[in-house]
């Protein structure tokens, strides 16, 4: 029998973490299909907006749980910086693609198979003639301010405490800037677990390299420079 007042299991922070992914792939993949069919002009614009909400959404819900990472560039920031045992982060980043995936899988269930081809363009991709440094520069740039932006909201103890919010909006600005460039995953498995459905893997590595590098030097600079000696 489970201990009145004890933690959640790492099973229930994996669970929370791969359904939060979930919903940030599901609902920003929709938006995209859903523009494309009823308003073309502003398919970046849904995009950015369900993106952001549903990332915010996502945060606000597992920050309790599982510390709301729904991502793996910020999963590794945080095992880079001492914030979660490596063990704990190998199952993190395993549930993350899991929820990208099984998001993937669902949209494609519910769409008619004429559909499918507007989700895949859901997917993050490089735009023509964007190369792969300038690919993963972009994806580091968007990735530091959405780390530096969970730590500065949901990690520094002197912050105001507003859920997700924030980082949703720091998603939702990234999308605005890249989505044109790069698709602005700013997250491994919003690529990965599409890239895994619909076997397309272009490029694949962009969207790890990027936001894992800008990811970590946002970490290490909140940690060591921002928090110093108030370090949480």
């Amino acid at each position: 029998m489970a201990k009145i007042g004890k933690g959640p299991s790492l099973w229930q922070k994996a669970a929370v973490e791969a359904i939060g992914v979930f919903l940030l792939v599901f609902f920003g993949m929709g938006a995209v299909v859903g523009a494309n069919l009823s308003a073309p002009g502003f398919v970046l614009l849904s995009s950015a907006l369900a993106h952001g909400l549903a990332l915010a959404i996502a945060v606000t819900i597992a920050l309790g749980i599982s510390g709301g990472h729904i991502n793996p560039a910020v999963t590794v920031s945080m095992w880079i910086t001492r914030r979660i045992r490596s063990r704990d982060a190998i199952v993190y980043i395993i549930s993350q693609v899991l929820g990208g995936s099984a998001a993937t899988i669902a949209l494609l269930a519910a769409l008619p198979v004429s559909l499918h081809p507007l989700v895949a363009s859901g997917a993050p991709a490089l735009a023509q003639g964007v190369t792969v440094l300038q690919g993963i520069i972009v994806e580091a740039l968007i990735t530091f301010a959405l780390v530096f932006a969970v730590f500065g909201t949901a990690v520094d103890k002197r912050s105001v405490r507003m859920g997700g919010f924030g980082i949703g909006l720091t998603l939702m600005i990234g999308i605005l800037f890249a989505g044109p460039i790069t698709g602005a995953a700013a997250n491994p498995a919003v690529a990965l677990g599409p890239e895994l459905m619909l076997m397309n893997f272009s490029n694949w590595y962009v969207y790890w390299i990027g936001p894992v590098i800008g990811g970590v030097i946002a970490a290490l600079l909140y940690q060591y420079v921002i928090l110093g000696k108030e370090r949480s």
